[in-house]
């Protein structure tokens, strides 16, 4: 199993792309929190893994959205809209693997962030056993 690429992400609509930084924020927030210091580390990341694309205020605005959609529809509710802008298995895999990402970014992955990941795995159509291989890819990497 090899991780999707930044490569796939550069290919991606605004539409698609948007739904990949709110499964991000998804991640990022499955705490109920996001700390000031996480918003900055998420915005990094997006601005990054979209080699600038997503960048600055319009990160901002897109991560802005993202809280006022969790808190109006719920967790449940908006992991099924990223999944319905993410039509395509290898879109949902790449979706999946940047929250893995975000996940391990402190450099621990937890029981409950395991967890969250096989929900959205299921909830995304993705095999259990794909996600596994994604978070002991991405995990090995940064040594989690």
């Amino acid at each position: 199993m090899t991780v999707p690429t930044q490569a796939r992400v550069s290919d991606l609509e605004d539409p698609k792309l948007e739904a990949l930084v709110e499964l991000m924020w998804l991640a990022a927030s499955a705490d109920d929190e996001v700390s000031d210091a996480e918003r900055a580390e998420l915005r990094r990341h997006v601005e990054g893994l979209t080699a600038g694309r997503l960048a600055g205020a319009r990160v901002d605005a897109i991560l802005g959205e993202c809280a006022k959609l969790l808190e109006r529809d719920g967790r449940e509710r908006r992991i099924a809209a990223v999944r319905d802008r993410l039509d395509q298995p290898l879109h949902r895999e790449l979706a999946i693997a940047t929250a893995i990402r975000i996940f391990a970014i402190d450099g621990v992955l937890r029981t409950s962030e395991r967890d969250m990941i096989l929900e959205l795995a299921e909830a995304l159509g993705i095999d259990g056993n794909v996600a596994a291989d994604l978070v002991r890819e991405i995990t090995a990497k940064k040594n989690v």
